[in-house]
């Protein structure tokens, strides 16, 4: 839970870019990152799919001034701001980038291709007009903070009291692989983001990686679910644990929102 989502990587570096601390080029290598290629299609002026050196270009042109996250889930409409168009495909897609001051959103689709260990990924991000209206739901970086110390406890109680904290193979591999996460973190978010923004960030994936411990199967007695022996046991660790992945997204999308924030405050 809480990986880095490539609407993430989009809204860090072209926020970068329009700040000018990162070159049209190295802010597209970025948001590439592993993947083959990704596209824009849809801009304004553009007969077809373009690149997103190009892409983001175009975007500044057309007004954008800076880029939000948005992670929608169901019930949940984060960062967004209508239509409903582009809500529809952002919550398909359980993520987006809203350009401010163009009126315009991203939204990724995913193409893979190729056999397991060598999938070839293609990403298209479709151009979409946006309402330009404050983002649902978004907290500030000092709320965030806040919330997230406590969604802490609740998850650390939560597995706790489901007997899977710390226990077993499984946990200890999806903490190995949150702490690998942890120390890549640094190249998430891009230059120019305020040290809380960064802050904030780690502190929702520490939160999003015991989440991930209470969904994963096997607890000291090897029971799936770690350690849920029904379907209402299932459900109800679902329920408890909502609140806790709810309050990290949000966190999440204010750290990548920050740059913007920031700028807003100061000119406001």
């Amino acid at each position: 839970m809480l990986d880095e989502p490539r609407s993430g990587r989009l809204t860090a570096w072209g926020n970068a870019l329009l700040a000018g601390f990162a070159s049209p080029d190295d802010a597209a290598h970025h948001i590439t990152g592993r993947d083959a290629v990704h596209r824009v299609t849809g801009l304004p002026g553009e007969s077809g799919p373009v690149g997103l050196t190009l892409a983001l270009g175009r975007l500044r042109a057309l007004g954008a001034t800076g880029l939000r996250l948005a992670l929608p889930a169901p019930g949940h409409p984060l960062g967004l701001s209508g239509p409903p168009e582009f809500n529809a495909r952002a919550l398909e897609a359980e993520e987006a980038v809203v350009a401010s001051g163009a009126a315009l959103g991203l939204v990724p689709e995913v193409y893979e291709a190729g056999p397991e260990g060598d999938v070839h990924v293609e990403v298209v991000w479709h151009c979409l007009p946006v309402r330009e209206a404050p983002p649902a739901d978004v907290p500030s970086l000092s709320e965030a903070e806040r919330e997230l110390a406590e969604a802490m406890r609740e998850a650390i109680e939560v597995l706790t009291r489901l007997d899977v904290a710390g226990s077993g193979p499984v946990a200890q591999a999806a903490l190995e692989a949150y702490r690998a996460r942890a120390e890549r973190g640094g190249e998430v978010l891009a230059p120019g983001y305020p040290p809380r923004a960064v802050r904030v960030l780690e502190l929702a994936r520490r939160v999003g990686a015991l989440i991930s411990i209470a969904y994963r199967p096997g607890d000291r007695e090897g029971r799936e679910h770690g350690g849920a022996v029904s379907a209402s046991e299932i459900a109800a660790r679902a329920a408890a644990l909502r609140p806790v992945e709810r309050t990290a997204r949000r966190a999440q999308v204010a750290a990548y929102n920050a740059m913007v924030e920031e700028r807003d405050r100061r000119r406001g």
